[in-house]
């Protein structure tokens, strides 16, 4: 079975724990990181974690993902959640597992938050629990794909 989990984050996530922290919370971008590698560990997985403000280098690790046949990814497009055809495209088109995942609740915050492209490729989407949706998204992908967590 692939073990490796593709944690993509995209524009903006570097500034967690510094930007609009009333919003995104006071959690830096390293300790998702952190988070995700030590989930990831209790399930017998990898997670490879990403993050680039750029959309097109988004596209490119998801096809990266493809070729590597990772496991599944867990997606944090930010804004480009709500614009991306080309997002929802590539992970359409890779046929990975993928869950995406908002720190905060997009849907009580400004309307045109409210439609997301990525939901539409993931077989499941999360928000508004913080930099904790990260690992519950982990949880719900090993489950999916069958791995349990070690003792």
């Amino acid at each position: 079975m692939a073990r490796t989990v593709y944690v993509l984050n995209g524009p903006n996530l570097n500034l967690l724990g510094t930007r609009e922290p009333e919003t995104y919370g006071h959690a830096r971008l390293a300790d998702v990181e952190r988070l995700c590698v030590e989930t990831a560990a209790r399930y017998g997985l990898e997670a490879d974690c990403r993050q680039s403000n750029s959309e097109g280098e988004l596209i490119d690790f998801i096809h990266e993902a493809h070729g590597r046949q990772a496991a599944g990814i867990i997606i944090n497009a930010g804004g480009y959640s709500h614009t991306s055809i080309a997002l929802h495209d590539a992970l359409t088109a890779v046929k990975i597992p993928t869950v995406e995942v908002h720190v905060s609740n997009i849907y009580a915050r400004e309307e045109f938050r409210h439609h997301s492209f990525i939901a539409r490729a993931a077989f499941a989407s999360l928000c508004g629990f913080g930099i904790d949706g990260y690992r519950l998204a982990i949880s719900g992908l090993a489950a999916r794909i069958g791995a349990t967590a070690k003792a």
